[in-house]
This record gives C-alpha cells, structure tokens and sequence, in this order.
C-alpha cells in the first residue's frame, strides 16, 4: 500500500547468465520490461564488443526491410496492422538464417526486376521519343516554310558520306530535348551558326516519366536543317552539352512510313513485357507485405536483445556473463523465473541466478501507473522526475487538479461537452489508440483528466448555479418579494431586506434569485474570492504536511523541528487565521436578530483586520458595532504575529546552528579517539557524507530557503487569487456571449423568429465551443498545473530524481512507431 504514495523500492542486481542461455534470458527480460540495465562496457568501442557482428546482421536484415517497404510505398500496398496480441515473440537465433535467406532473395529479386523495369521504361521512353520525332517530321517536312527555303530537296546527316552536299542541299537533325532546356539550345544554335540553322519544334502531348527519378518531364521534338558540315557537327556538339537525345529519321517518306510501323510494332511488345514486369513485381511485394510487419518486429527485438547482452561482462573463464541493473524489489521473483524460463529453453545445464549487490548509489524513480493514472504522473514528471522514494504528488493530483481547474471553470453545461468529449475518448480509446497524429495523442494521453475535469466542472457549475451563464430553480428560491403591487410597479430598483425577504437557506449552491439582482458581480465576487482563498490555504497547508511525510520517512528529524514546525506555525498562525475569521464571520453575523453588534452591517472586514493584525492597529468603528469578532482577539492576534515572527529566525538560525554544534562534538570526539590510537595519516574532520558542506554555504541556502519559503506563502496566497478571477471571467464571458448572441434570436417574432434562432444557434455553439471550452478550458488547465507546480509542490517536492527506463521490448516499439 505504501508504494502508492512513492515510488518503488529498487534494488541494483547482478545477472549470472550462462553464454548459451543469454540470448534467451534476455528476451525474456525483454517481454517482461523490468530490469534497467547498466552498461558495464562503457570504456570499450563499440565495434569492440562481443556481439557486434550480430548487431551488424540485425543492421543488414533492418536496411532490406526498409528497402521493401520503400518499395511497397513506390506501389501504393497498404502494410497490414500487426495487432499487439499477435505480435511474434524474439526470434531464436537459428531461425534467423532463414529470414535472411528469405530477405535476401526477395531483395534481389525486387532489385533485379527494378533495373529491368528501370531498362524497360528507359527503351520505351526511347521508343515513344522516336515515334514523336517519325510523327513530327512527317509534318515538319511538309511544311510551306520549308518547302520556300533554297533547295529542292533535303540530306539526311546519316546518310554515307554526308559530307558530299552538294551545294544547295539541306541536311537535318532531329530528336527530342526537355522543354525547359529549349529555350536556351534554340539562343545557343542561333549564336553559333549566326542564325542559319532553321529550327522547328512541336511539344509532346504527354508527359513523360524519368526512368531514374520517377517524375514526369515535359519534353519537345525539335528539328534543325542546316547547310554544311561543319555547321552539323557544331549543332550535335550543341545537343550534347544539352542533353538531347538525337534520333535518326530518313528523309524519304516511304522509309519514315516504314520505320515508324517497325517502332509502333516494338512498342507495343514493349508495354506488353512491362505489363508482366509489373504484375510480377506485384506479387512479389504483395507476398511480402504479408510477413513484413511480424518480420520487423523479430528483427528490432533481436537487434535489442544483442544491444543489451553488449553491455555484460564477461567472466575470466569466459563461461559467465556478468550484468548489471535496476529492478523493483517487488519484481525480484519475477526476474529470477524469467532466467529459469530463459536456461530451460535452451535446455542448458547450469542455471542462471540474479542477486542483490549493495550501492550507494541513487536508484531511479519508478511509480507504477495504469491508464487512468498515467496522465496525472505525466504533468508531474514534466516538472521533475521525483527523488527516490520521495512522497509522490501524483496520487492527490488526481483529485485536486480537477477540483482547482473546475472552481475556475464551473458551469455545467461547459463542463458536460467536457464529459461527452472525454466519454467518447475512453469509450473508442482502442480504435482511437492507433491514431499517431502528435497533438491527437496529446489530448488522448489525458483522457481521463479532461473527463475528471468535466465531472468536476458539471458539481461547481451546480454550486454556482451556472448553465451557459443561466440559472436553475430546483428547490424554489428563498427570497421572497413583500412589498405591494403599486411599490413594485413605481421604482425601478428594490432592496430586499433579508431581515423580511428570507426565508431559510438554499439547500445546496446559489439561490437562483441571485440571476435577477443588481449587485450580481458584487457578491460573486466577495463569494468566489472567499472561497479561492480557503482553499489556497489548505491546498498550501496540505502541502507543507507533505514535507512532514518525507522528513519522516527518510528519518530527517532535524528537518522536522527546524523547517516543518516552524512553517506550519507560520502559515497556520497567519493565513490559517485568516481563513478561520471567514468561518467565524460567517456563523456569527445574521440578519435574524435583534442585536445591533450581530447584525451584518456591523461584520468588520476581514481584509482590514487582517492588516490591522500585521501591523499592530486599531480601527474605529461606527456606534454600536464591535471591531472584533470575539473578546480577546486583540490580545491573541498579537501572539499570533509574535509567533510568527519568531518562527522566521527559528527557520534561518535552528538548523545550521544544529550543524555547526553537531560538527563540532563529533570534531571532539574524533580528536579523542586518534590521541588514543595509532598515528594516522592526517585527513579531513568534516561531517559523514555529505555534512562535510562548509558553514558558509549551509547558512546561506538556509537563508535563501527561509526567504523563499516567507515571501512565498504571501505570493502563493495571493496567486490562488486566480481561482476567483478566471471563474468571474469566465461567467461573464459566458453571459455577455449569451446576451450579445443568442438573445438576438429571441428579439425577433414570426417564422423568421424562428430561422433566426437556428442560424443564432450554430454561431452561439460555435463560439461557445471554440471560445469558453477550449481556450478558456487551456487557460484554466495552464493557471491550474501553475499552482500544482509552484504553490503547490514548492512546499515539498524536490524533482531531482532520474526515470526508471526498463529494457522493454513494447517500448521499444512503440518509439520506432512514433520516430
């Protein structure tokens, strides 16, 4: 019961595995997710170590999965969800051979046929390419423009001897460039032959796709006539540098008749073998992508199991690993069985054995959690990962942080979306589990906190009375309106006296009347200002008794009488009054009464005496009425204050004054003892531990932990403040949005009465939802998680602790999930 309010007991243990046992013990280990483990290997490479060369093999295995999945990616093959109960356990090592074997075939297979598919499309771009420029010409040559030019017919440039032109005849070059490029080859051609090459293009209709890269290029045929040579071999030098694929076409009609029938015929037995390619390559992948997801999680199992074994020792004999690591006292059995399991696998001779070494050493912090918990502990490992079995804030968040957030967001019908949305949350929390977007998971993770808060939300919006900034009257209302019909009907505003106009007390929350009256915000706020107060101080209180819990249960008694008593003193005598005179006030003082002293218009304020009780004055008051509230207040507040005061030397001076003396007698005694014994080599006298601190430096952290702790409980008293503030905000948002929207819709009569307050409706919930709930809702969670962090935990919590992060095979997998 007593590792609910800390964390668990560690015990820092060394594992004695026998070599052919340890990969089983491990994976054993590494399902149950309980032992952290130490890297006794830290000094050595980590190409040094013993099983590297397995790493290396899980390392290959991971690169050919991930290859395969790129390609089932490339294909658009949707991978199967491995569920978590069907996930396969470690692999024994033998099996291993044969996923590598099944690996690497598929790899090559997969490689061989990209490269063939990557040729393929690469001959059936050339092909479409030259299709395009036979197509092209034909048109280009029967052009006007070329038939005007100088010569009566033209020289193909792949013609034998092209070089015999006569004079007047024209040579061409035709292929095919990316568009982009034609711009620049076309300014490029002009420069160089001075503008006497002619060139004609027409732009592909479809794009083409890059064999190496896989995105689609928009390219253009082109044709260039030319007289000489010389001028050829410049322009083929120029679609070089260019990248321009040049392609033969003959001059002849019937030829290019010809020669385009020859490449359709080779283009269609060209899509016809990348048609089977394909189908092929699918199988395959298909095939795969059923095993892939079992076989990744065998192989990143494997790969940390080996990690992990990385970090052992091994014994002189080489016959023992040797490792070391943290694991729960409670688990100490379950450790022990699981290295049992682990040797009778592997049916090995002599047993493995786990035992207790002793450190003093800090052990990590580890706190037990559940999905409801969870989320709680988180907000409070963000602040800081608590001290070892240091007394852990998180069990009483889970009701005070609920609590705070809905005093400052109490209404019900804003706390009921919360519960709904919450609700829907917990009940589709395994579907919704599968959903990896970061700020979904975000809200996910807390689930349980946001339903709490509705709950919590929907009790103070029913103390306060407050549905979307409206009132319920369930047990009628206690004031009751005297006067006469002429009285009521002549003056605008009417005071009810409660002397006359009360008649007993609303059973539970505000009297709905309150909606109706003038001096609404008055009161809510003396009310809600009160009350934030009240419970500032006790949550503050609580708080420095949790401080009294660790000095307990780490023996510190010293801190008890120097830093607990003197706090608690202080802030009971001080705020803990103050919060005593609210009650006192509010039971002494009454309306129903024939005494003048008694009655409310002769309450003093609370506020005032308070400062009158710090600074030691008196206040006048009017005839009749009491400045106190009871006889001898005077005489006790001065105590008060005088113990108080005491108690800040008390907390400066006590404890590092028990130090130095402490220091010293044990200096005497020390001193008694070596003139009794042997002459020693000279040392140190300082304390045991971490006594040996300098005075110096004890005396000043105690002065800056006194300051800190006084002027903080008037800060932190103050800063509850924000209870009362958010929550007046936020009920007077919620009605001014009532009133300066939805009321719109009731102003109007008729059917359009009616449209209206339908359109009105959406936009009031939309603003309602988006405004009030969610940034209000994030307002009130930030205000709340300050006062657990700062107000709150301040009193007690250290946060210097380190997280306990066991070898684990489910977290592992999941991080790889989220990386």
């Amino acid at each position: 019961m007593g590792d609910m309010f800390r964390s668990e007991q560690m015990a820092l243990c060394q594992l004695f595995i026998q070599p052919e046992a340890a990969y089983a013990s491990i994976a054993e280990l590494g399902e149950l997710g309980c032992v952290q483990f130490r890297d006794l290997n830290s000094e050595v490479n980590p190409f040094q170590r013993k099983f590297v060369n397995e790493v290396r093999r899980c390392d290959e295995l991971e690169r050919r999965i991930r290859y395969v999945e790129g390609e089932m990616r490339k294909d658009e093959i949707v991978l199967p969800k491995l569920e978590e109960e069907n996930e396969p356990k470690a692999p024994n090592p033998k099996e291993i051979i044969d996923l590598e074997a099944h690996l690497e075939s598929i790899d090559t297979e997969l490689r061989e046929l990209s490269q063939n598919a990557t040729s393929l499309h690469s001959n059936l771009n050339d092909m479409k390419e030259l299709k395009a420029v036979l197509e092209s010409t034909e048109h280009f040559f029967d052009d006007k423009e070329i038939m005007n030019l100088d010569s009566s017919r033209f020289q193909d440039p792949n013609e034998v001897n092209p070089g015999q032109q006569q004079r007047g005849q024209l040579g061409f070059v035709a292929g095919v460039i990316k568009l982009e490029k034609f711009f620049s080859f076309e300014r490029m051609l002009w420069r160089i032959s001075r503008g006497n090459v002619f060139l004609k293009r027409n732009d592909l209709s479809g794009m083409l796709k890059d064999p190496e890269t896989g995105l689609p290029v928009m390219k253009t045929v082109f044709v260039a006539f030319f007289q000489g040579d010389q001028l050829k071999q410049r322009i083929k030098k120029i679609c070089d540098a260019f990248h321009a694929a040049i392609y033969p076409c003959p001059s002849a009609h019937n030829e290019r008749m010809e020669m385009l029938r020859d490449v359709t015929t080779r283009l269609e037995d060209l899509k016809v073998v990348l048609n089977s390619t394909d189908d092929h390559r699918n199988r395959v992948l298909v095939g795969a992508s059923r095993n892939l997801p079992s076989w990744t999680v065998s192989v990143k199992k494997m790969k940390a199991i080996y990690h992990t074994l990385n970090m052992f020792n091994v014994d002189v004999s080489n016959k023992c690993l040797i490792g070391e690591g943290w694991l729960p006292q409670s688990d100490f059995q379950i450790v022990s069985d699981a290295l049992k399991v682990g040797s009778q696998r592997v049916e090995s001779s002599i047993p493995s054995f786990v035992n207790v070494i002793e450190t003093n050493e800090q052990p990590p912090t580890y706190n037990r959690t559940n999905k409801f918990t969870s989320g709680f502990q988180n907000l409070i490992d963000s602040y800081g990962v608590a001290s070892y079995r240091e007394a852990n804030p998180a069990l009483y968040t889970c009701i005070t942080f609920p609590f705070l957030f809905a005093v400052m967001f109490g209404d019900m019908g804003h706390g009921l979306i919360l519960v709904l949305i919450a609700s829907f949350l917990v009940i589709k929390e395994d579907q919704l589990r599968k959903i990896k977007e970061e700020i979904f998971n975000i809200f996910f993770g807390g689930r349980y906190i946001i339903l709490l808060m509705g709950l919590f939300s929907l009790y103070t919006g029913f103390v306060y009375n407050d549905v979307f900034s409206k009132s319920m009257n369930i047990f009628g209302s206690k004031w009751s309106v005297r006067y006469n019909t002429s009285t009521v009907m002549e003056n605008t505003y009417l005071q009810l006296d409660p002397t006359y106009h009360v008649d007993g007390v609303y059973p539970i929350g505000l009297d709905p009347i309150w909606q109706l009256a003038d001096n609404k915000i008055i009161f809510l706020n003396t009310y809600k200002m009160k009350l934030s107060i009240i419970f500032g101080v006790v949550h503050m209180i609580f708080g420095v008794i949790m401080s009294l819990v660790n000095y307990t249960h780490f023996r510190k008694g010293i801190n008890m009488i120097m830093d607990f008593l003197p706090q608690i003193i202080f802030l009971v005598l001080l705020f803990g009054y103050m919060v005593f005179m609210m009650f006192f006030k509010f039971v002494k003082y009454t309306a129903q009464t024939d005494e003048l002293a008694l009655k409310p218009g002769c309450a003093p304020s609370i506020l005032i005496l308070f400062i009158n009780m710090m600074l030691f004055k008196h206040q006048e008051t009017s005839e009749g009425c009491e400045e106190y509230l009871f006889e001898g207040q005077d005489s006790m507040q001065t105590i008060f204050v005088i113990v108080a005061v005491i108690c800040i030397p008390w907390m400066l001076l006590g404890k590092p004054i028990y130090v130095m003396l402490k220091r010293k007698s044990n200096a005497k005694t020390n001193g008694d003892v070596e003139s009794s014994a042997p002459a020693k080599p000279s040392g140190g006298h300082g304390g045991h531990g971490g006594d040996d601190e300098p005075m110096a430096e004890v005396f000043i952290q105690q002065a800056i932990h006194t300051i800190e702790y006084v002027l903080s409980t008037i800060s932190h008293t103050a800063s509850y403040l924000r209870l009362w503030a958010l929550s007046l905000a936020h009920a007077q948002l919620s009605e001014v949005l009532w009133t300066m929207v939805m009321s719109i819709g009731y102003n109007v009569e008729g059917y359009t009465g009616g449209v209206m307050i339908y359109v009105i409706f959406s936009v009031w919930s939309n603003l309602t939802f988006n405004i009030l709930v969610i940034i209000e809702g994030l307002s009130a969670f930030l205000h709340t998680l300050r006062l657990h962090w700062v107000e709150f935990m301040s009193k007690f919590y250290e946060g210097l602790g380190y997280a306990f992060q066991p070898f684990s095979f489910k977290t592992i997998l999941e991080e790889n999930d989220n990386a």
